[in-house]
């Protein structure tokens, strides 16, 4: 069976694993072992200094104090995985579901979206760009390993652990709230705002946001690039020139601003059904997940850096020369939830009938102008 349809069942023991080993590196780095990427620990925020630390919501740790509260957390975490896999709760009354499930989703976010910064997105966004340029000697002197040092590494696995305690949430209130398993439908169907209909509504609105977010820090950098000084001094426009900083910031700001124009294909044809243009591709269903996925990740990750920015407005403020640099910046937790919610309407409008529960009679629907129209589902069909 795919992973898709069996997640449900195996992913609380993973998370429970994942937790506890987590937990372990925290009783080494209370005993005194290398490696803590924390706050004092993390030579790249340390290097940035005040800034740097403000960053990071955990700026100030250090291993002596961080050490045994992840080690404990982890235990912790474990415990509750554990618990939420076996569906502990289901007779225990609606006090201890309200718990795990308060419990599952705190960690998650905090997990996932909280603690980690802006590097993770410049890990994904600038691995396929050195991809392409470290081969032509771009940016001089620099290779793909200054890109993942182990803090940034690790920022990473706390987002895959956060996803995974969200995928494990979900799955545990699903198995103690009646729900189906596989697709999270009750024996009635459906609730009213994840039928076709209602999600093709407020996802349309939620996809134009999302669509337009990006462009407010695009503009900025595209200023820089072309030599224009919007919100920054001369001089430091000039320093960005001379070291090809804003060559590879309109880069990103470009590849941010295509991904906005593919988050338009969430409410429209071509985001469905292959174009013509697409030689061996065209005529074809788009699986489901090859739009959900890419955007439930970015997402994340522009959610959790728009909130580091924030919280670096919120400590230290912004001057009328520096206000572009992070200013445009904290409207990215408002695309990270737009995109999220797209990609959530995205899945609702097309997901057919589930072959574990048969909910999702054969139906027509209209969903909408701006999507593929009249959708035909049936049960035990997938995308």
């Amino acid at each position: 069976m795919k992973i898709r349809e069996t997640w449900p069942r195996w992913i609380g023991h993973a998370t429970a694993a994942a937790s506890l080993g987590y937990g372990a590196l925290g009783v080494v780095w209370a005993l005194g072992g290398p490696g803590f990427p924390f706050g004092r620990g993390d030579a790249e925020l340390v290097a940035a200094g005040e800034n740097g630390l403000a960053a990071s919501l955990l700026g100030a740790a250090t291993a002596r104090v961080g050490g045994p509260v992840i080690a404990l957390t982890g235990v912790l975490g474990a415990c509750a995985a554990l618990a939420m896999a076996r569906g502990w709760g289901r007779d225990r009354g609606q006090t201890w579901r309200r718990l795990l499930t308060g419990f599952g989703l705190v960690t998650a976010v905090v997990l996932a979206v909280l603690i980690p910064d802006y590097r993770v997105l410049v890990v994904v966004a600038y691995t396929p760009i050195l991809a392409v340029t470290l081969p032509f000697g771009f940016p001089a002197g620099q290779s793909y390993l200054d890109l993942v040092s182990w803090p940034r590494i690790n920022l990473i696995l706390l987002v895959a652990l956060g996803i995974a305690w969200a995928a494990t949430t979900v799955a545990y209130r699903r198995r103690t709230s009646g729900t189906c398993g596989n697709c999270g439908r009750g024996s009635d169907g459906t609730a009213t705002w994840t039928t076709a209909a209602s999600a093709a509504r407020w996802g349309r609105w939620a996809t134009w946001i999302a669509f337009a977010t990006p462009f407010v820090y695009a503009a900025t950098r595209w200023a820089w690039a072309l030599g224009i000084p919007l919100g920054i001094t001369d001089e430091f426009l000039r320093e960005g020139e001379e070291n090809g900083m804003w060559i590879a910031g309109a880069t990103l700001a470009t590849m941010g601003a295509g991904g906005a124009v593919l988050t338009l294909g969430l409410i429209q044809g071509w985001g469905e059904v292959f174009p013509r243009w697409m030689p061996g591709l065209r005529g074809r269903r788009v699986p489901i997940s090859l739009a959900t996925v890419p955007a439930a990740l970015v997402a994340i990750l522009v959610t959790e850096a728009g909130l580091m920015y924030v919280r670096m407005v919120a400590l230290q403020g912004v001057t009328a020369d520096s206000w572009a640099t992070t200013l445009p910046e904290t409207v990215w937790p408002v695309w990270g939830v737009a995109l999220g919610a797209a990609a959530l309407a995205y899945h609702l409008r097309r997901r057919g009938g589930c072959r574990h529960c048969g909910a999702g009679v054969p139906h027509r629907e209209e969903v909408g102008p701006g999507s593929a129209g009249l959708t035909l589902r049936t049960p035990g069909t997938t995308d």
